[in-house]
This record gives structure tokens, C-alpha cells and sequence, in this order.
């Protein structure tokens, strides 16, 4: 199964190398045919620290780094 790919913007860098990521999505409401937004959080790895709150990262899947961590930063 291939590695999903997020896109989204840093909102913490309180801890050592992790960021919380929000990723928003857009859909339609199956009823209402209003376009909805959602947003979820993901805590990624970040071996270097070199982003900050506000930045935009990609993020992919990766085998579990911690009890919260199951994804980490890619470098663009």
C-alpha cells in the first residue's frame, strides 16, 4: 500500500524534534451540497527543527516514531 502524502500548516513546535500539523480537506455534504472544510491534527517527526509555527510542510507515513508519531516531515 503506498505512503500517504498531506500537505497542511505547522501550528506547534513546543516539542523536541515533532511538529503538530493541521491538514485541512474540503468535500461536498452528501445531503446539503455545501462544501464543508475540516481540519485534523498530525504530530511528524522533524529530525532538525528547522521549521516554525506557520510554515506550509508535506508530511508522510512513516512505521510509528512514538505513541503519537506516525509521520515525519519531508524536506521540499
Amino acid at each position: 500500500m503506498p505512503k500517504r502524502i498531506l500537505q497542511g500548516t505547522v501550528t506547534s513546535t513546543a516539542n523536541a524534534q515533532t511538529l503538530t500539523v493541521s491538514v485541512e480537506r474540503r468535500f461536498k455534504h452528501p445531503v446539503l451540497q455545501k462544501t464543508i472544510r475540516k481540519s485534523k491534527k498530525y504530530r511528524a517527526h522533524d529530525e532538525n527543527g528547522q521549521f516554525s509555527v506557520g510554515d506550509k510542510v508535506r508530511i508522510i507515513e512513516c512505521a510509528p516514531k512514538s505513541k503519537t508519531k506516525r509521520w515525519e516531515v519531508i524536506a521540499d
